[in-house]
């Protein structure tokens, strides 16, 4: 029989999100009247900004003539869409960042954990908990996680808890770790770290020669001034981290799939033998092998976002979806939950009434209240004792979600 990659075979058979799919599938089957509001997986709600529209169909007709017709581009990404990422995410805001250190992907997803096939499988690893899925899952596939524990933690990862008891600060780490995987504003607490908390972070890296994998994907929803919305805006981070963002909760890109990843040409590892390696040119590398490039349309659909009228309707969108978070808010406080995040970030982090598990949590809310929302555990151990909901959703929903938990809050 094909020899398989063992590595696989260590993980759960689904992913945390299908496994809610299927439980609202199942439930759905069962009682077909139910109106479900899905505050879980978090996909946007709103279409698509008229500028990125208008975008699309231009790029589209030029597909279907022969004088402007685009086939392959380049890996890296078209230099019309890395000259506006350049200058108004990054130069506007004071950080010099070359357009030749963005590579342009379909998706922070895809690059946060695809960024493993140029790190040696002998890295250590720390990652927040709770924490996004993929980092875990990835460096699982990869042979660095070790063995799963009895308490859901993997024997070669540091875990670095994220709790109401520190704030949800991480604390650093204790083992010395090769890469560091941050992400701020965070998912799924929907906390953010404040410029000296960041600061920090890479003052640790730089003196202990750590790789920080910092994913700012929701860096557009920041408004508090002394919340960095890249990681960049510290000194030295140039020399110690890689950041990714993404268009999917920015610019409701979920379906048309863009992003980018950011690798500044000062940054070194070293290989077996010691030697100086540049990461940007192993990463290039990397994509120019594996990866065709995001396509001519949905890149320029991307650059129309970075147009006046493009920016403005970005800004009215992520308002929108702040006002849900606002509602949520004050809306489950008021209800007696106790809820963090939601200021500078689409999440809320509801902890479970007293006596229940995050899944137990998760299953009364479909059952009583048809909401959906993400059990906390799915996102590490600590996380157990939350659900995660999230604030793409209409202002009706999400106002309708209010009034069911708060009815369930007061049985």
């Amino acid at each position: 029989m094909i020899k398989v990659n063992d590595n696989f075979t260590l993980l759960s058979p689904s992913y945390l999100f299908s496994d809610i799919a299927k439980k609202v599938s199942d439930y759905l089957t069962m009682h077909p009247e139910s109106e479900i509001i899905r505050m879980g997986i978090g996909d946007v709600t709103r279409p698509i900004c008229p500028a990125a529209v208008k975008a699309l169909h231009d790029a589209a007709e030029e597909e279907a003539c022969g004088e402007t017709f685009h086939g392959y581009g380049p890996e890296q990404g078209y230099g019309f869409l890395r000259e506006a990422i350049a200058r108004h995410d990054y130069r506007e805001r004071g950080i010099e960042i070359d357009p030749d250190e963005i590579f342009v992907s379909d998706g922070a997803k895809s690059d946060t954990g695809n960024i493993g096939d140029i790190l040696s499988p002998d890295c250590k690893v720390a990652v927040t908990d709770p924490v996004y899925p993929v980092y875990v899952d990835t460096n699982v596939m990869a042979g660095r996680a070790g063995t799963c524990l009895n308490d859901g933690r993997w024997s070669r990862l540091e875990y670095l808890s994220c709790t109401a008891e520190n704030d949800f600060c991480p604390p650093l780490p204790k083992e010395k770790p090769d890469v560091i995987y941050l992400c701020f504003p965070n998912n799924p607490t929907g906390t953010s770290l404040k410029r000296d908390q960041l600061a920090r972070w890479v003052d640790y890296a730089l003196a202990n020669n750590c790789l920080i994998l910092f994913d700012s994907a929701y860096e557009a929803y920041v408004s508090d001034p002394d919340v960095p919305r890249s990681i960049y805006e510290i000194e030295g981070a140039r020399r110690c981290a890689i950041e990714f963002r993404s268009f999917s909760k920015t610019a409701g890109f979920t379906g048309l799939r863009c992003g980018y990843t950011v690798v500044p040409r000062e940054l070194k590892g070293s290989d077996s033998n010691g030697g100086e390696v540049g990461l940007h040119n192993l990463w290039l590398r990397r994509q120019s092998t594996k990866f065709n490039g995001a396509s001519y349309v949905i890149q320029r659909a991307a650059a129309a976002l970075y147009t006046e009228q493009g920016r403005s309707q970005v800004r009215e969108t992520i308002a929108y979806y702040m006002e849900n978070a606002r509602m949520l808010l004050e809306g489950l406080t008021a209800a007696g939950f106790t809820v963090f995040g939601g200021k500078d970030s689409p999440y809320i982090w509801v902890k479970n009434p007293e006596g229940m598990t995050s899944w137990e949590f998760f299953d009364a809310l479909l059952s009583r209240c048809n909401v959906v929302g993400t059990p906390g555990c799915g996102f590490g151990p600590s996380g157990e004792g939350y659900l995660r909901l999230t604030a793409f959703s209409t202002h009706e929903a999400t106002a309708a979600a209010i009034g069911r938990l708060a009815r369930f809050a007061g049985n």
